[in-house]
C-alpha cells in the first residue's frame, strides 16, 4: 500500500505542477491563460479520476483475492495477474490523461504568442524593402520574412505617435514607457536604429505630436501644433529643414477644414499633402500656398518614392486611390472588404518595389499587397498577427 500511496501523491504532485506552470506573467498574459489554465486543471482533474477508478478496481480485486479462501491457485494467480494488470492501466491512464492536457496546454501557449498591435500610429518600410514596421503603444513592431516580432523590451515599449519611417530609421513623437528618464511627451524625437537609442531634437516634455509627417528621404519635418510653446507662438502647420533647429509656420493659404493627416513628398521638402475633413490639399511651397486636390473622406495619404500619391477614400464604401498630382488621373486599386464601420489608416509602399503596398485599418487589420492590388494577404486581424506561416 506504501507504494501505491507513493504513486498517487507522485501524480498528484505532477497535477498541482502543471497547473504552477501558468503562475508566472503579467496581467495581460495572466488574461490569455485564465482559459488555458481553466483546461489544464479539468485535464488534471480527469487523470486523477481514472487513476482513483483504477484504484477502486484493484483494491475491489485485492479483497475478493483476500476473502476468498478455498480458491484455487490458478484462480489466484488469475485474480492477481489481474490486480496488476488495473494497477498499470490506470497509472498509465492517469499519466497519459495529464501528458496530454499538459502538451495541449504548451501548444496552445505557444499559438498565444501572436503579437498584438496596440493602437497602430503609423508604418513604413526598410530602405531595402525587406522589412516592415509598425509603431504602436508598445514600441516598434517588425514584420521581416514572413514572421511578426516586438523589437524592445518591456522597459522600452515607448507609446510612438506621428511614427515616420525614413531611409535611416524613424522619427516620432509620443510619450516614454513607464520608469523611463526620457522626457514626457517626447517633442520630437528621431532614432537610426530602430529604438534601440532615441535622439531628442526638440520640445521635449512639452509637446506630443499626433499629426507628424517626415520625407523619406529629404527628412523634411512637418507637425500640426495643436497650442503655443516655448518654440512656436501659435497652432498651426509647422515645418523644419534642419532636424528641428528652427521652425517656421506654413501660411496654409487655401486650407480650409480640420486637419486629419499629413504627407510629405520623399525629397522635395517643399511638397506636402494635407487632409482635412473636407478633402485633401497639395503645397509646393512648404504650406504656404494649398490647391484642393480631392473633396471627398479622405482617411489617410502617403507618396511613394516616386511622389505618386496614394489616398484612403470613404465615399459609400473604401476605397484605395493612387493619384498623380501633376495629370490628377485617379486609378483605383482593388482592396479587401472591411469590416463594417472601418477604414484605410496609414498606407505604406516598399521603397524597393513598388507594387508592394501595405495598409492598416483603424479597427488595426492590416493588409499587404506585391502586386498592387492583384492578390493581397492578411498580415494582422483587430490587431492579432498572423504569421505566413500560421495559413
Amino acid at each position: 500500500m506504501k507504494k501505491i500511496r507513493g504513486i498517487i501523491l507522485f501524480l498528484l504532485a505532477m497535477n498541482i505542477l502543471s497547473l504552477s506552470v501558468l503562475a508566472d506573467g503579467n496581467g495581460d498574459e495572466h488574461k490569455s491563460e485564465i482559459g488555458i489554465s481553466t483546461y489544464l486543471g479539468v485535464g488534471a482533474i480527469l487523470s486523477l479520476v481514472l487513476l482513483v477508478i483504477g484504484l477502486i478496481l484493484w483494491n475491489m480485486t485485492r479483497k475478493k483475492l483476500a476473502t476468498s479462501t478455498n480458491m484455487k491457485k490458478n484462480d489466484r494467480d488469475l485474480l492477481r495477474k489481474k490486480m496488476s494488470i488495473q494497477l498499470m492501466t490506470s497509472v498509465i491512464a492517469g499519466a497519459v490523461m495529464l501528458a496530454a492536457t499538459i502538451g495541449w496546454a504548451t501548444t496552445r501557449l505557444e499559438s498565444d504568442e501572436s503579437l498584438e498591435l496596440k493602437h497602430i500610429h503609423g508604418l513604413g518600410y526598410s530602405a531595402d524593402g525587406d522589412n516592415l514596421y509598425i509603431a504602436a503603444h508598445d514600441g516598434v513592431n517588425l514584420y521581416a520574412e514572413d514572421t511578426w516580432s516586438n523589437l524592445h523590451t518591456k522597459e522600452e515599449q515607448h507609446d510612438f505617435m506621428g511614427f515616420s519611417m525614413v531611409d535611416e530609421g524613424f522619427y516620432s513623437s509620443g510619450h516614454p514607457a513607464p520608469g523611463s528618464s526620457l522626457g514626457n511627451p517626447f517633442g520630437v524625437i528621431k532614432s537610426d536604429d530602430m529604438g534601440e537609442s532615441l535622439k531628442t531634437l526638440d520640445l521635449s516634455g512639452e509637446m506630443d505630436f499626433h499629426e507628424m509627417a517626415v520625407g523619406y528621404n529629404s527628412h523634411a519635418i512637418y507637425v500640426l501644433n495643436p497650442e503655443p510653446n516655448s518654440r512656436m507662438d501659435e497652432a498651426g502647420v509647422y515645418y523644419s529643414i534642419d532636424e528641428a533647429s528652427t521652425w517656421e509656420k506654413s501660411e496654409m493659404n487655401g486650407l480650409e477644414g480640420a486637419i486629419r493627416d499629413i504627407a510629405v513628398h520623399p525629397t522635395e521638402e517643399e511638397k506636402v499633402v494635407v487632409v482635412t475633413e473636407v478633402g485633401a490639399f497639395y503645397s509646393e511651397d512648404f504650406g504656404n500656398q494649398f490647391e484642393p486636390l480631392v473633396n471627398a473622406t479622405v482617411t489617410s495619404t502617403a507618396f511613394d518614392q516616386a511622389g505618386k500619391l496614394f489616398m484612403g477614400i470613404y465615399e459609400e464604401s473604401n476605397q484605395l486611390v493612387e493619384f498623380d498630382i501633376s495629370t490628377k488621373e485617379q486609378k483605383e486599386i482593388s482592396i479587401p472588404s472591411l469590416k463594417e464601420e472601418d477604414a484605410i489608416a496609414y498606407i505604406t509602399v516598399n521603397p524597393q518595389k513598388a507594387d508592394e503596398l501595405t495598409f492598416a485599418t483603424f479597427k488595426k487589420d492590416v493588409f499587404q499587397t506585391k502586386d498592387m492590388g492583384g492578390n493581397w494577404q492578411q498580415l494582422a486581424d483587430l490587431g492579432i498577427t498572423k504569421d505566413k506561416k500560421e495559413e
